[in-house]
């Protein structure tokens, strides 16, 4: 997949348990899991702009556009 979740990167950066941040954003551990793993289709921008308020960080700190051709 061209787009690569960088989630797990800020999250130890930021030195917040998985748990806290799940609470804090307002989903569950699973779907925050499925998220880090980039097992979504999709995430709304609701959820998206609340990890980034949590986080203290910029979407483009999170998702990271990779293109087939880098490799």
């Amino acid at each position: 997949m061209p787009i690569i979740v960088r989630l797990d990167v800020m999250i130890a950066r930021r030195k917040i348990s998985s748990r806290a941040l799940a609470a804090r954003v307002g989903i569950t551990e699973a779907n925050l899991s499925l998220l880090k793993r980039g097992h979504v289709k999709g995430v709304r921008f609701e959820t998206l702009s609340k990890l980034c308020e949590v986080l203290e960080c910029q979407p483009g700190d999170l998702l990271e556009y990779a293109d087939a051709t880098d490799e």
